[in-house]
C-alpha cells in the first residue's frame, strides 16, 4: 500500500485551530498500517470524548466543540481518518475498505491510547465507523452520540441526494473538497474554512480517500461490509449505554436515519434528543458551540 503525507506546512495558519498533531502507527485487521494523526486538549483525567469526522472533512470540524468541551473538564481527542487531514493517505481507493477505517480507528483507540469508558461522538462516517466500534468493543464507548448518521446495510434504498453526491464524487475531474463541504452547510462556509478543508490535498493524487467513501458504503445487500454492519445492529440494540440523537434540522442525507436509531437502540429510551436548528448535514460547522453543549450536558449526566 503507497502512503502519501501532506506536507505540514499546507496546515500552517490554521484559523481557531491551534492544537498540535499527534502520529502514530496504527494496524487494520488485514494488517495494514499507516499513520493517523489525532489532536487533543482539556485535563487529562476528565472524562474522555472522542470527536470522530466524516467525508471529506477532517478534525478542525470540531474547531468550535473542541474549547467548550475542554473548559468543560473533558479529555477530548479528535481523530484524523485515514486518508484525511493530517493522517496518512492511501494512495489508492482500492486501498480503503469500511473494515479497514474501522479497524484502523479502533487501533487509535484501544491499541495506542488505550481508551475505555469513553464518550464517542460519530457523524457522517464518524459515526458509521463509531456505530461499528461501539458494538465491536465491549468496554471501550460508555456514552455514544450519533449525529447526522447511519448504519446502512444496503437493505433499504439510500436516498437519491445520496447517489447524486456519490455521482459526483466518482466523476469529478478535479474533486473540490471545499466546495463539498460548503454545500453541506446551511449558514454558509467562510473562504478561509474552505481553504482549511482543502489543505490536506495538495492534487488529485491524494484525494483517494473522499472518492472512496462513498463507494465502500454498503448499498446492496451483500455488499463486503453489510454483515458485519448487521451484526453491529443487533448488538446497538440490546447495548445498555445512554446514546443520545442530535441531528440537524435540514439534512437530507441522513435525517431519515433519526427515527430508525431512536426506534431501535434501546440506549436512546428515556431521554430528549436535540434537533439542532437552521443547521445542515455539517453541523459543527452550523453550530459547533450549540452542539458542544449538549454533548457537555450528556458526559456531565449520571
Amino acid at each position: 500500500m503507497d502512503l502519501l503525507q501532506t506536507p505540514l506546512d499546507r496546515f500552517i495558519g490554521l484559523v481557531d485551530f491551534p492544537y498540535p498533531p499527534h502520529r502514530a502507527v496504527v494496524t487494520a485487521p488485514d494488517g495494514a498500517t499507516a499513520q493517523m494523526s489525532w489532536v487533543q486538549a482539556g485535563p487529562a483525567d476528565g472524562p474522555t470524548v472522542v470527536l470522530l469526522h466524516g467525508e471529506p472533512t477532517w478534525s478542525f470540524l470540531y474547531r468550535s466543540m473542541i474549547p467548550v468541551l475542554a473548559a468543560g473538564g473533558c479529555r477530548v481527542i479528535a481523530p484524523d481518518l485515514i486518508g484525511f487531514g493530517r493522517s496518512d493517505k492511501p494512495a489508492s481507493i482500492a486501498d480503503h475498505s469500511y473494515a479497514r477505517h474501522v479497524g484502523w480507528v479502533r487501533s487509535l483507540l484501544v491499541d495506542v491510547l488505550q481508551l475505555s469508558a469513553v464518550t464517542l461522538f460519530g457523524q457522517d462516517w464518524g459515526g458509521l465507523i463509531g456505530l461499528r466500534i461501539t458494538a465491536e468493543n465491549p468496554g471501550l464507548v460508555a456514552k455514544l452520540v450519533a449525529s447526522n448518521t447511519g448504519l446502512p446495510t444496503g437493505d433499504t434504498q439510500m436516498p437519491a441526494v445520496w447517489w447524486a453526491f456519490r455521482r459526483a464524487v466518482e466523476t469529478a475531474q478535479t474533486l473540490d473538497v471545499g466546495r463539498l463541504v460548503a454545500s453541506g452547510c446551511r449558514r454558509g462556509l467562510s473562504p478561509v474554512a474552505r481553504a482549511a478543508y482543502d489543505a490536506p490535498f495538495p492534487d488529485e493524487s491524494y484525494k483517494a480517500g473522499p472518492r472512496a467513501m462513498p463507494l465502500i458504503l454498503p448499498t446492496a445487500p451483500d455488499d463486503p461490509a453489510s454483515a458485519a454492519n448487521r451484526d453491529a445492529w443487533r448488538v446497538l440494540a440490546d447495548l445498555d449505554i445512554p446514546v443520545l440523537l442530535a441531528f440537524s434540522d435540514s439534512d437530507p442525507i441522513t435525517g431519515s436515519m433519526r427515527p430508525v436509531l431512536l426506534g431501535a437502540l434501546r440506549g436512546t429510551a428515556g431521554r430528549e434528543h436535540p434537533v439542532i436548528e437552521q443547521a445542515g448535514h455539517f453541523l459543527q460547522e452550523d453550530a459547533g458551540p450549540v452542539l458542544a453543549e449538549h454533548v457537555l450536558a450528556f458526559v456531565r449526566e449520571r
